[in-house]
């Protein structure tokens, strides 16, 4: 018997949003909606919507060719920022799937929240900063509101992609008070729930993706992080038991590697969702709109994993992010960004013609910083070879 399957419109799945999700979570029914109000879509959810717009922007197609810590050159199986954030949706997912939180929000606000880096990763941020120190500054979850907003183009209408209010107001996580859009009202004291979600995948992904490229790197070994992180050892031994005798037969470096850092992901996430459902329980959220003036974080590591991750984490910033060539490619990235920079004010007819135009809404020094921080690090190069070889 053929039977004919009826497409699950966005009604359908925004009644699904109210009888599977938990009563903290974000429901896309109740969206502020967007700055320029359109038509809803028949099929997807407004955040369903978000996401496809940030998935088909410029500004994410970017990110295969930015730095996450190696230049995009360096390495084939070294992350992009591309990369890192298709892991952060992977884990922030997971964890709202286990939290009972809207796992599409999730999805959209990690898949962006990095579109706003400069190339060169936060040493390229450091560089725009300090070049921008007379005009306002550069920081990257500013610039991001900018992308979304003003900078990418798909629509006659209006600027930018008019995402949700909620999706633009997440994007904007560790602004001061001091920086807060006044678009906004006053700030919340704690994010969206969806939103703390992100910023903890975002932390642990990057964490335990840098492990793994500063072993593939050779810029530590096992035995350092083994003698130097505690959930490194743990992990291992549960390896041991579950594999036995493969860590210590195998000669795949990266596959013993790969397994233990798996491990330790599973560590650090179970203890993620376990803390979160305890402290969410406790303090008795009944809505979205709760969570958002609760006094702490909802979303946090137990009381034992916290100061662990605190010890992998000074691991990394003691022998990966203070890394002799690490700091060398600061040095790379200030030339490089600095002297564009200088060039472009001097001559703004040197970018590419849009942004020529963006002077006259924006000013010359702003116009240069978003042209700057829209680029790849292979562009920027290429642009930098350029401009020297005028002199």
């Amino acid at each position: 018997m053929s039977h004919t399957t009826m497409p699950l419109d966005r009604a359908t799945r925004e009644l699904r949003e109210d009888q599977e999700l938990a009563p903290w979570a974000l429901r896309s029914a109740r969206s502020s909606g967007r700055r320029h109000p359109e038509p809803e879509d028949d099929l997807r959810t407004c955040w369903e919507r978000d996401r496809d717009r940030i998935v088909h922007c410029t500004a994410f197609r970017r990110l295969m060719y930015k730095t996450q810590v190696f230049v995009n050159h360096q390495g084939d199986h070294l992350r992009t920022r591309l990369s890192h954030s298709l892991e952060v949706s992977q884990v922030a997912r997971s964890v709202a799937t286990a939290l009972g939180l809207n796992e599409t929000f999730c999805e959209a606000l990690a898949l962006a929240h990095d579109i706003g880096h400069p190339p060169f990763g936060h040493r390229g941020e450091a560089a725009l900063n300090d070049v921008m120190a007379d005009h306002g500054g550069f920081r990257h979850n500013a610039q991001v509101l900018r992308v979304v907003d003003l900078l990418e183009r798909r629509s006659p209408d209006y600027a930018g992609l008019n995402l949700t209010r909620e999706l633009r107001e997440s994007l904007l996580k560790h602004e001061k008070r001091v920086d807060w859009p006044a678009e906004f009202g006053s700030p919340p004291t704690q994010p969206w729930l969806e939103a703390q979600v992100v910023d903890l995948a975002d932390s642990t992904a990057y964490h335990l993706h840098d492990l793994e490229d500063g072993l593939f790197a050779g810029m530590f070994t096992e035995e350092d992080v083994y003698g130097g992180v505690d959930l490194w050892r743990e992990a291992r031994s549960q390896v041991e038991e579950r594999h036995p005798g493969f860590l210590k037969q195998t000669r795949d470096t990266n596959l013993r590697n790969k397994r233990i850092i798996n491990q330790l992901f599973g560590l650090t996430i179970n203890d993620l969702i376990e803390t979160t459902q305890a402290r969410l329980a406790a303090a008795q959220i009944t809505n979205a709109d709760a969570a958002r003036s609760a006094a702490r974080p909802s979303l946090a590591h137990g009381a034992t994993m916290g100061p662990r991750v605190a010890e992998l984490q000074a691991f990394l910033w003691a022998h990966f992010y203070r890394h002799e060539f690490l700091q060398q490619f600061s040095v790379h990235a200030e030339s490089t960004l600095s002297a564009i920079f200088e060039k472009y004010v001097a001559d703004p007819a040197e970018m590419a013609p849009w942004y020529v135009s963006w002077v006259d809404e924006v000013g010359v020094t702003r116009a240069v910083c978003d042209y700057l921080a829209g680029m790849t690090d292979r562009f920027a190069e290429l642009e930098h070879a350029r401009l020297m070889k005028q002199e």
